[in-house]
């Protein structure tokens, strides 16, 4: 058996926010065709998104799914559902136009899936932050 280190989770948050950070900026100037709103709302995010991704991480870290695949279908599922809330809120709110703020939350509902499925596999390979339990034999 293998314990989970913080320095996972913050190494998890860190990776995770960079893709999901690029992905919004991408796609926040794509639907609002101005390059510096893009870049306003994936910064505004990077703030708010680690906060609530460790937050996620650290609660997640204490439920028992044995079945990986599932475990991370319904992780990428309940993050998803806090990502987007927060994009749509941030992006309102930037924008100043509650349309642009749905439309980049729902944009980037199928993108960010795909990206943090994708993300938890790779971490769920991964060795960086575990350590070998101690027996008490």
């Amino acid at each position: 058996m293998k314990d989970i280190t913080h320095k996972r989770h913050v190494a998890k948050t860190i990776t995770w926010r960079a893709i999901g950070t690029a992905d919004t900026i991408i796609l926040s100037w794509i639907i609002s065709g101005n390059p510096f709103t893009g870049l306003k709302i994936g910064f505004a995010e990077t703030i708010t998104k680690m906060f609530l991704y460790y937050l996620h991480e650290r609660a997640w870290f204490k439920i028992r799914i044995k079945n990986s695949k599932k475990r991370h279908l319904i992780k990428t599922i309940t993050w998803r559902i806090v990502g987007t809330l927060d994009t749509i809120v941030l992006s309102w709110i930037i924008s100043g136009n509650s349309f642009t703020g749905l439309k980049i939350g729902f944009a980037e509902l199928l993108t960010k899936m795909v990206l943090y499925y994708l993300h938890e596999r790779a971490w769920y390979k991964s060795d960086y932050g575990l350590q070998e339990r101690n027996s008490k034999n």
